[in-house]
């Protein structure tokens, strides 16, 4: 059940730090209002994951995967595409929290 909270989290922070650039500096208050309730979404299923998960397991994952899904909004709503290395980065971002996973040092 702590995977699925993370996930939850994962996607409510994503969705809020993309809602964050069409805040216009926080002059728009829908995107603004969507990125305080995203956070704040976010924050509440992090700690539901941790009641299951290592603090610094959940960080670590939360951090990687939202850098990742961020990334891949990006592209999808405002057409930021990147270059290579920074895949490559993205791809080593990906494999650490796959590491982080099945690491023997957690429980899940």
């Amino acid at each position: 059940m702590s995977w699925i909270f993370l996930l939850l989290g994962v996607m409510a922070e994503a969705l809020s730090h993309v809602a964050l650039k069409a805040t216009d500096g926080f002059s728009k208050p829908l995107p603004a209002v969507m990125v305080i309730v995203g956070h704040l979404v976010a924050f509440i299923f992090l700690g539901q994951a941790m009641k299951g998960m290592p603090v610094g397991v959940v960080h670590a994952l939360w951090a990687g995967l939202a850098i990742v899904t961020v990334t891949l909004l990006s592209a999808v709503f405002y057409r930021q595409h990147l270059d290579l290395t920074a895949w490559i980065g993205m791809g080593l971002v990906a494999a650490g929290v796959m590491m982080i996973n099945i690491s023997q040092g957690h429980s899940h």
